[in-house]
């Protein structure tokens, strides 16, 4: 990937029950420049799901012979079912087209990738207190008591992780995450490392 002119990887993560799904679909719906990734995988389309679009839909030996390319950012066997993974080309597709792309996955994947690709930026979201987090998951009425419980445990060891990532967004308030996210946006865009050369050279920049 090249370093100057494009957009940026967003690698978000964070406990279930966060607001991950509602930062980012916010992010991106006053941002349509950034994108969400399309992750790959082995498992069959779901009723209303779209080949390119929420998945692309890949066989269990095309998928080990992406591996076997390198053609992942990363990947990972979920249960020893089924395959997922976020294939390179795409994203680097749209970063060049100055996009920036969001990897909303978890922090063990998230690791991978700042190995794979060490100009990604980590966004960590986390909830006010761990109790507020808790009484989300409650709220979502999606779950039994054991299944919580479980989502919980998860979460305090992912909490783990938090110091791990280049920011930390605590979700109070949806809207003032996402100010947050587009203020790393900004933020991101305007390190001199990022800035197109021909700039550079325009305001005078020299080689030391």
């Amino acid at each position: 990937m090249k370093p100057y002119g494009e957009g940026l990887l967003l690698v978000v993560s964070g406990p279930a029950g966060v607001g991950k799904g509602t930062i980012n679909a916010a992010l991106m719906q006053r941002n349509p420049e950034v994108k969400m990734s399309v992750s790959a995988t082995t498992r069959a389309p779901r009723p209303g799901e779209l080949a390119g679009v929420h998945y692309f839909f890949k066989s269990e030996a095309e998928f080990r012979r992406m591996i076997e390319e390198g053609a992942f950012l990363e990947w990972m066997h979920v249960f020893k079912l089924h395959y997922y993974g976020t294939p390179k080309s795409f994203v680097e597709e749209q970063l060049a087209q100055g996009n920036s792309v969001v990897l909303e996955i978890d922090v063990e994947g998230a690791m991978k990738v700042r190995e794979s690709y060490p100009g990604a930026v980590l966004v960590f979201i986390a909830p006010p207190t761990m109790a507020d987090l808790k009484t989300r998951l409650i709220g979502r009425g999606t779950e039994t008591a054991e299944v919580i419980e479980k989502r919980f445990q998860i979460a305090v060891r992912e909490m783990e992780y938090m110091e791990k990532y280049d920011y930390v967004v605590i979700n109070r308030i949806p809207e003032q995450a996402v100010a947050h996210m587009e203020a790393i946006i900004t933020a991101e865009k305007c390190r001199p490392a990022r800035m197109p050369k021909t700039k550079t050279e325009q305001m005078g920049g020299k080689k030391l």
